[in-house]
């Protein structure tokens, strides 16, 4: 039986999500096999990473239940195993953002987000963990470390930690998450997968959602998969083909009624059995983008103009960005940071809350207490700043991280300026874009000679996810997607 199942576990596990639901609809594999084949990958791989803190048994009997839907031919996500950052909640779970100070008592509902999910087809198998309420790029709570799967020396990043971690190891094809000042791109930049900040108003919000800062997003390995997820979240079939062509594409005929649309018919996700299509924008780089003091790797500057030479040769009109960041912009944003901690404390048990935690809320008190909250940097980015640092290109490259992923530690044990420090050295680059509101992704490009995954980060005015996302394919398509070693899918 055991070895039934792990040779299973080879057909599944580690399979894109248009593959797996592609199968479940045409009846070639049972919602439920697809799903124990993933708790049982959990079960083997997640002793090495940490990724999750709940991994949900009843999920084969969502699967069973789903697998009795009479729409079950026509849900894009049929079938599809997904993990859930534990600060968006899920019916049933408690959502505990990383923490032992908040409720331990389950939410009565899911969060629209993974509702949209759960109506596509999807099972949620399991909820993620995320360092004490999301405030850190690190992956460590009182519910353990989570550690990179490419070497578990190293942190997966964070706050999405788990979520990241979850996919870049195989046990699970597409994960939620959400970035606030980069809490997707940077665990997705540290573990080599794909993961999209979407622009404010195209996906629901957390909760908590930072005073506009933070956007749930997804996490995927493939362009295609992260296409076909963010126009679940975001409620939009018009996304889920983008990657093709870098652009919205209304799927004809429309989509499925009970998921999106009023329309009766279905459409079908195919498994893309080519590249993605040839399309032209005016893209820039900026392989040093950062104020003096702050650095970037060498390998990730070569990166940044790796990924614009092969956009260049994809057909895109290519230009350098020789300009860096306002200087004023860093410290607004570390301002904002601070002040968004102490507003996430309130009405918690700060005595069971982490060292770090409290004195990260205690340098934003401060901050706000002196009128110091990084407020009117804030909108003098968003209203015309980024317009004009940017000018008249449609799309930026530039690096994901400045250095490579620390070690995995108990940060939560330390204070205020080991983990301040350690957190803009290697993740200065990800904050500017939640100050304005801008879409931006990671896309795996390389390896460092450390071992570890290389990523650029893409950023584009509103409206220009689907462009995002049509790069890159264009870049997985000549870079293919990373594997960590030791992970077999």
């Amino acid at each position: 039986m055991r070895e039934n199942l792990q040779t299973r576990i080879m057909l599944w596990a580690g399979r894109s999500a248009i593959e797996i639901a592609t199968a479940v609809r045409h009846g070639d594999v049972k919602a439920t096999t697809v799903v124990e084949e993933h708790l049982h990958a959990i079960s083997e791989r997640d002793t090495r990473v940490g990724a999750f803190r709940a991994v949900r048994e009843q999920a084969v009997d969502e699967a069973r239940e789903l697998q009795r839907r009479r729409d079950l031919p026509d849900l894009p996500l049929a079938g599809v195993p997904v993990a859930v950052k534990d600060n968006l909640e899920v019916a049933g779970e408690a959502t505990r953002g990383g923490s032992a100070a908040t409720s331990d008592v389950p939410a009565a509902e899911d969060h629209v987000t993974v509702a949209r999910l759960r109506a596509a087809g999807a099972v949620v198998i399991g909820v993620t963990n995320l360092p004490e309420l999301g405030l850190v790029a690190f992956g460590d709570s009182a519910y353990g470390v989570v550690r990179n799967p490419w070497n578990p020396a190293r942190t997966a990043g964070g706050s999405s930690a788990g979520s990241a971690a979850a996919v870049a190891a195989g046990m699970v094809p597409i994960a939620l998450g959400n970035d606030g000042m980069g809490s997707l791109r940077i665990p997705a930049a540290c573990c080599g997968v794909l993961a999209i900040k979407p622009g404010a108003d195209l996906v629901p919000p957390p909760t908590d959602d930072w005073d506009r800062l933070t956007e749930n997003g997804p996490i995927a390995t493939t362009a295609a998969d992260l296409s076909l997820a963010l126009s679940v979240l975001a409620a939009d079939p018009s996304l889920a083909e983008a990657w093709r062509g870098g652009r919205r594409v209304e799927p004809v005929p429309r989509m499925l009624r009970s998921v999106w649309a009023d329309d009766d018919e279905v459409w079908e996700p195919q498994p893309p059995p080519a590249g993605p299509e040839p399309f032209d924008l005016r893209v820039a780089y900026a392989p040093q983008p950062l104020p003096p003091g702050l650095p970037v790797d060498k390998e990730f500057r070569a990166a940044v103009r790796g990924a614009a030479e092969t956009l260049r040769l994809a057909g895109h009109t290519v230009v350098e960005h020789d300009g860096t960041l306002p200087a004023w912009l860093g410290p607004a944003t570390v301002a904002t940071w601070l002040v968004r901690a102490a507003e996430s404390v309130e009405g918690l048990d700060r005595w069971r809350l982490e060292r770090r935690t409290r004195a990260l809320a205690r340098a934003g008190r401060v901050l706000a207490a002196l009128k110091l909250d990084g407020a009117r940097s804030r909108a003098r980015w968003h209203g015309y700043g980024a317009d004009q640092w940017l000018g008249d290109a449609d799309v930026l490259i530039m690096p994901a991280l400045a250095a490579v992923a620390p070690r995995a530690e108990r940060y939560g044990r330390r204070g205020l300026l080991r983990n301040a420090q350690t957190n803009i050295r290697y993740a200065p680059a990800t904050g500017p874009w939640n100050m304005c509101g801008w879409p931006a992704m990671a896309v795996p490009l390389a390896t460092h000679s450390c071992g570890l995954p290389i990523a650029v980060q893409l950023v584009a005015p509103p409206g220009g996810e689907p462009h995002l996302l049509g790069l890159a394919a264009q870049l997985q398509s000549a870079h293919p997607p990373l594997r960590p070693p030791g992970f077999t899918y």
